[in-house]
């Protein structure tokens, strides 16, 4: 009877190479997909060209996250992910009162003045950006006296 040689040494041992290599490949992929940091940034650009009053929250997979004015890194196990803002440049917020706003509270409760909003606003625009942990950004879009600011933060 023809047949395959099934009791080959060499095919043997090419299936412990085969199987070695599916091993090494399987071993190297990550354990988790890359973060979604373009649907983030889309829930970004609906809050920005909303109604200034609007807000979104967006929980996301990864573990750190870094907010820059005109797009958003994300990091995980699995990989890096950025992607830019279509409607831009927004306000990273990180702490002190922009949080508040961010949070809820009206920017005329927690700022004395309109001056004071908008240096808030421009300080934490010009901050470098660092990489936080986070598992929700949050986004609100903000008017008081003709400005419209979207603020972002992880």
């Amino acid at each position: 009877m023809l047949g395959p040689p099934i009791d080959s040494p060499a095919l043997h041992a090419g299936l412990v190479v085969a199987a070695a290599a599916f091993l090494a490949v399987a071993g190297s992929l990550p354990a988790s997909p890359a973060p979604d940091a373009a649907g983030v940034a889309d829930t970004v650009d609906r809050v920005a060209v909303g109604e200034a009053s609007t807000a979104a929250n967006d929980d996301h997979a990864a573990d750190r996250v870094r907010i820059r004015p005109t797009g958003i890194a994300m990091r995980n196990d699995g990989a890096t992910a950025r992607a830019t803002f279509a409607f831009g440049p927004v306000v990273p917020v990180r702490d002190g009162p922009l949080r508040a706003v961010l949070e809820g509270e009206s920017p005329e409760a927690v700022f004395d003045d309109h001056a004071g909003f908008i240096d808030a606003v421009e300080t934490a625009t010009e901050r470098k950006p660092r990489w936080v942990r986070s598992d929700r950004i949050a986004v609100r879009g903000v008017s008081w006296d003709g400005d419209r600011v979207t603020l972002v933060g992880a």
